[in-house]
């Protein structure tokens, strides 16, 4: 039995369509009455033909005729208004599935992330979503369908037992059909949506490196790539594309069947007298109007089929476990500051031992850049320990929240993406309400990147960034960590991308707009490195030793080698 934490693909449809059942009901009320309305149609017709026109009765011909604008009038507004709940309660459900989805991406545990591209939990969070979100459209139309061949057999029934006892009994048949034809459909969608969202994947990829790969030359290489994944979308797409035409030609032709024999029992029935002129008509009216429900309910299998391998994909995102476990402890307010890793092993770090004070400034140079992200890692709580601990104010990691502890201690990557909007919008995402962004950005260097830009703070930036520069993109990330105004910051090599002058300017601003609260510098650049109050290196993921940057320089060869190369 599945648990509420980790869905199956059935779970995921039963929530889409309960989680609209207002919309449903009212969808599947109106459809129901537009079927009725449908079927009313061929019996009141049949109606005019055995009371007004064989009898030329006129007064009955205006009346009947009037009952059919009536009927007509029904069908119109049933149709207009359960169309309208169709579409809302499809709408609202994939906004529900993608609202969902978003939020397991985004949750601090993580996991979700895991073995998938950006682009393919992309593609997810639209294609699949949708697909699962028309669901409850099917759900709705498939209830309509069903009431008006229930409607249609009685009418049927009561005109001849044969006719209704026909319907009764091959309608039945033709669903199970159906469904057995729709099973290879469900696993050649499943197949094609997974080579879609891959196809996405691999794209968003090559776009977001093109300048690196123009840069090397990788055009051609890139190129290939993608036209292989493309070419093995392509493949997929086709291969549920003639499953779905032989679903639908194969339905389509039993259910022809079924017409067929209605028609032919129905002529023969009033050859033998057995019912009127108006009933055969009424009866082959019926026939007719019987296609559009078997075909809505052929449509509605297809829908089901790709419904599911959808949501199984939804499922799985939803059912990973997360990279860590959220704890239950709090924190002390306020929180003071002071990190200690004991005996920490992960990935390349081993027993790694380190002591930051509160308010002290550290600068870290790790000779390994796979060992200064392990340490991110850990302070992050991406990830815990493999063995060891890691501690805020005596506080494990592993016992807090994700959540709790980005409350008090931030981690700054390297390649931190910036967001659309402005320079300023982007700089104070994480702030406090109402904190002046003023010094963080002028610490960071903004405030010289603003007066440069055509509407300065409020420049508009593109997607992640794409219209700055790299050193301006590095310094609007760096001023946007400084503006949250986090107890404890960790950043790593925040100016890679910027000149030795800029670079020194930014170095005194961190120490000033920092002064009282921790802060780790993890990074080789020297001009971070000169304003610390201690720097450790970190060689074979181990700390080796430990004092100021300039004594380091004088005495450790290594140390000199790592920054000064």
């Amino acid at each position: 039995m599945s648990s509420p934490s980790q869905p199956t693909g059935r779970d995921v449809l039963r929530q889409a369509v309960r989680g609209q059942r207002r919309d449903v009901a009212l969808g599947a009320l109106l459809g129901s009455g537009h079927q009725l309305g449908e079927v009313m149609v061929p019996v009141v017709i049949g109606l005019v033909i055995d009371r007004a026109v064989t009898g030329s009765d006129t007064g009955a011909l205006l009346t009947w005729l009037a009952v059919l604008a009536l009927v007509y009038v029904g069908l119109a507004l049933s149709w207009r208004f359960g169309a309208w709940s169709t579409d809302r309660a499809a709408a609202q459900a994939e906004h529900t599935l993608r609202v969902t989805l978003v939020r397991r991406i985004l949750a601090p545990g993580g996991g979700a992330e895991e073995g998938r591209l950006p682009g393919a939990l992309a593609n997810i969070a639209t294609e699949d979503a949708k697909r699962v979100g028309a669901v409850s459209m099917a759900a709705m139309a498939g209830i309509s369908a069903l009431a008006g061949i229930l409607v249609g057999a009685i009418v049927l029934l009561r005109m001849s037992v044969t006719l209704g006892l026909v319907v009764l009994f091959g309608t039945p048949v033709l669903l199970w059909l159906g469904h057995l034809l729709s099973k290879p459909l469900e696993s050649r969608s499943e197949a094609e949506q997974e080579r879609a969202a891959h196809a996405s994947a691999v794209a968003a990829d090559l776009v977001a490196g093109l300048r690196i790969l123009k840069g090397i030359g990788g055009e051609s290489t890139a190129l290939a790539r993608y036209r292989t994944t493309s070419r093995d979308s392509l493949r997929a797409t086709l291969k549920a594309a003639r499953a779905q035409a032989f679903q639908s030609g194969m339905v389509l032709s039993l259910t022809g069947c079924l017409i067929a024999a209605v028609a032919l029992v129905g002529g023969r029935l009033a050859a033998q007298g057995d019912i009127s002129l108006g009933q055969l008509v009424s009866a082959v009216g019926l026939a007719l109007f019987l296609l559009g429900p078997l075909e809505t309910l052929a449509w509605v299998n297809a829908e089901l089929a790709q419904g599911r391998a959808s949501a199984t994909r939804i499922a799985e995102v939803l059912a990973a476990p997360p990279d860590v476990t959220p704890g239950t402890a709090t924190l002390t307010r306020p929180v003071r500051g002071a990190v200690r890793l004991t005996g920490v092993t992960l990935g390349g770090l081993k027993g790694l031992d380190l002591d930051i004070a509160p308010g002290e400034l550290l600068g870290v140079v790790a000779t390994d850049p796979v060992h200064a992200t392990d340490l991110l890692r850990c302070l992050a709580r991406r990830s815990d320990p493999e063995s060891g601990t890691v501690e805020l104010d005596g506080t494990p990691l592993r016992d807090l929240d994700p959540v709790e502890l980005r409350t008090a201690l931030l981690v700054a990557e390297h390649d931190a993406d910036l967001f659309e909007g402005t320079v300023r919008t982007n700089v104070t995402a994480s702030a406090p309400p109402d904190a002046d962004p003023g010094p963080a950005m002028t610490a960071a260097g903004v405030a010289q990147v603003a007066q440069t830009l055509p509407d300065g703070e409020d420049t508009a930036v593109s997607e992640r960034g794409r219209s700055l520069s790299g050193g301006q993109r590095q310094r609007v990330a760096l001023a946007r960590a400084l503006a949250s105004e986090r107890p404890v910051l960790v950043v790593h090599d925040p100016t890679t991308a910027v000149d030795t002058v800029t670079e020194a300017g930014i170095a005194t601003g961190v120490r000033e707009i920092r002064k009282g609260r921790t802060t780790v510098l993890v990074t080789n650049s020297p001009a971070l490195l000169s304003v610390t109050d201690r720097v450790v290196l970190l060689e074979d993921g181990r700390v080796t030793d430990t004092a100021s940057h300039t004594d380091l320089i004088d005495r450790h060869e290594t140390y000199r080698a790592a920054v000064l190369a």
